[in-house]
């Protein structure tokens, strides 16, 4: 069964920038990798300081997710790339979850 990884993220509009760099460089990466079906984002004004921009990644499976997350995170050591200390660094939030396509 497909799975869909949502990724939400809460922007300050000083970060924006640097930000969307980062999310191009991400989204290109695991569109090159296996079991990577789609992805989409979305965006919106939270406040006039920040925005909200949410990830919709569709993956063939649970296991395509695990072993795409073992690239990501072996392509930022390559890179020497700290992604938890970029958005510390820039006061950037972010909630993940794993979901299934509902059937209803």
């Amino acid at each position: 069964m497909q799975k869909v990884l949502i990724d939400t993220f809460i922007v300050p509009k000083k970060a924006e920038e640097e930000f969307f760099t980062r999310v191009k460089v991400n989204r290109n990466l695991i569109k090159s990798l296996p079991g990577f079906v789609q992805d989409s984002a979305y965006i919106r004004e939270k406040t006039k300081d920040e925005f909200q921009f949410v990830t919709v990644a569709v993956w063939e499976n649970e296991e395509a997710i695990d072993s795409a997350k073992k690239e990501v995170l072996a392509s930022y050591q390559r890179e020497g790339f700290d992604m938890p200390g970029m958005l510390q660094r820039l006061g950037i939030s972010i909630e993940r979850g794993i979901f299934e396509i509902s059937k209803s």
